[in-house]
């Protein structure tokens, strides 16, 4: 077989796959997701809330930032999907939406750092 041939048939089997793919919107959404997780502040309050509904005071005050930084980060997650948010009087409380999310996350570090 020469180098074009095997190069015209990579190429095939390659339409053929990108057939299957998700549109491009959809990778921009799946991207913006990604973003989403993509700053430290947003993973540790992904972690601070496994634990259970928590209200953006004590997140504020676990990671020592202020409550405008600490909303701007939660809004972000939850525009992403990520949280649900309930007002309760005049305080927040978040929760992970999907727990699951915690377990991927811990499965995807633990495969990009070995």
């Amino acid at each position: 077989m020469t180098c074009e041939n095997l190069k015209e048939e990579h190429v095939q089997k390659l339409k053929e796959l990108e057939k299957t793919l998700p549109s491009f919107e959809e990778f921009e959404e799946y991207s913006d997701k990604f973003k989403a997780l993509s700053d430290p502040t947003r993973l540790k309050i992904l972690y601070l809330l496994s634990e259970g509904s928590c209200c953006t005071c004590s997140i504020q005050e676990i990671l020592d930032k202020p409550q405008s930084n600490i909303s701007h980060h939660l809004k972000i997650l939850k525009n992403a999907g990520f949280i649900d948010s309930k007002k309760d009087g005049i305080w927040v409380y978040h929760k992970v939406k999907d727990p699951e999310i915690i377990k991927l996350l811990d499965d995807l570090s633990n495969l990009i750092t070995n």
